[in-house]
């Protein structure tokens, strides 16, 4: 665990120590405070549902560009051979990153609960479906750093690293949205493989343990992945 502090401190310096975090979190309130705004201002609705529908699909860009740099810019500056001669594993590294990268994900969700604040204040907010939404959230996120890590492995240009993770990522998020097009006996397979599906589940407040094991494994899962695909250098 030690190792993995190491790096999760030196990965979240490098995010507040330049202005990567600051334009991250800045864009994606703006984003998502326009379509509170809209609900708000132009249509008289004090509520937060559909500014927190929307960020799932703010996530698949931004996400991607979060971790583009994570490996793939230790691979192309030399710097990942200091680290793998450290006292560290491959998934210490992994870990370390994935958890910086998560803090700051956790931190631009939080303060959009402003928008929160201020639909309670001024109409009836559902607090079972709000507290859904951003367990969602996060999870949601976590899944999606995941896969960002592990496109970020598997390359050492920061481009291509975004352009595999936005397309795992888009593929996940639009598999229930293609339904109509797939074979009746995998409708329920690729229906429960999608995101978004289970997102919007959890946004309905229904917490289903169904949910959190999907995301919960996917997320192992792709971590594995990155781990074994960093390792992979000393093949």
């Amino acid at each position: 665990m030690n190792n993995v502090l190491s790096i999760y401190r030196k990965e979240l310096r490098s995010y507040f120590n330049s202005p990567v975090a600051y334009i991250v979190i800045t864009v994606f309130l703006l984003i998502a405070g326009w379509f509170f705004a809209t609900n708000f201002f132009l249509i008289g609705q004090a509520t937060v549902r559909t500014a927190l529908s929307v960020i799932p699909l703010i996530f698949i860009f931004f996400v991607p560009a979060i971790t583009m740099r994570s490996i793939a810019e230790e691979k192309k500056s030399g710097t990942i051979e200091l680290l793998v001669t450290m006292p560290t594993r491959d998934m210490d590294i992994i870990l370390g990153k994935f958890f910086a990268g998560l803090t700051l994900l956790i931190v631009a969700i939080l303060f959009t609960q402003a928008y929160v604040i201020t639909a309670s204040i001024f109409g009836n907010l559902d607090g079972g479906p709000t507290f859904g939404a951003y367990l969602g959230l996060i999870l949601l996120g976590a899944t999606y750093l995941a896969i960002g890590i592990f496109a970020s492995a598997t390359t050492e240009n920061q481009i291509i690293a975004f352009i595999i993770g936005f397309g795992i990522i888009f593929v996940f998020f639009m598999l229930d949205k293609v339904l109509l097009f797939i074979p009746s006996p995998l409708v329920s397979v690729f229906e429960y493989l999608s995101t978004d599906y289970h997102f919007n589940s959890l946004a309905r407040g229904v917490i289903d343990t169904r949910d959190l094991i999907y995301y919960v494994s996917l997320t192992a899962f792709m971590l594995i992945l990155a781990g074994r695909s960093l390792g992979s250098r000393k093949w």
